[in-house]
């Protein structure tokens, strides 16, 4: 495939986050995930998020879905939120988009402002919370309670890059919220246990 870079359409960068995905962040083998079940499978999704082309991908396709929403926040849990969140933000800026990020972090600091929340949300605002690897939706949840209760946001949409179809979409959706993944284990070849 070509490189990527500003000329290249939605579509055809969709279809390079696919490749990478399934190229670099795909593992076989016994795995404990964050919501503390076990796995054959796991989504290395640092080495895409952590990487330019990746990222870039990632931050593109995003701003298209989530175009027309009127957002004015990206973020998530820390810290798997962090660089997705920061390169819709920065891109958006490219695309004549002003969306900031913000990052929810696990437990209230106990320093400085002793929030949550970090970053510039102001009290009301529309945001999407970003997953890297979505499991269980827990840790949306947990992200979506923290800018409702601590910012009065309004979440208008949970976005994840992968959704590993382990119940986290139907949680997401039972607490009354949108859900989009951009994909499925299985469009990157997992056999679903």
């Amino acid at each position: 495939m070509e490189a990527v870079g500003p000329a290249s359409d939605v579509a055809s960068l969709r279809l390079r986050l696919r490749d990478l995905l399934v190229e670099r962040a795909i593992r076989y083998g016994h795995f404990v995930l964050a919501s503390g079940q076990t796995s054959s499978y796991y989504v290395d999704k640092t080495q895409i998020t952590l990487m330019g082309e990746g990222l870039y991908c990632l931050g593109r396709i995003i701003l298209d879905q989530i175009e027309g929403m009127e957002v004015q926040a990206v973020g998530g849990m820390t810290i798997g939120a962090d660089p997705i969140a920061g390169a819709v933000s920065a891109l958006g800026i490219a695309h004549g988009q002003h969306i900031d990020a913000f990052i929810v972090r696990k437990e209230r600091k106990e320093r400085g402002t002793q929030q949550r929340v970090e970053g510039p949300l102001p009290q009301g605002a529309r945001v999407v919370v970003l997953e890297d690897v979505i499991t269980t939706g827990g840790s949306a949840i947990d992200a979506i309670k923290a800018v409702e209760e601590e910012r009065d946001a309004e979440v208008v949409q949970v976005l994840s890059m992968v959704d590993r179809l382990q119940g986290g979409r139907e949680a997401i959706v039972e607490a009354g919220y949108d859900f989009t993944a951009l994909f499925t284990v299985e469009d990157l070849g997992v056999k679903v246990e």
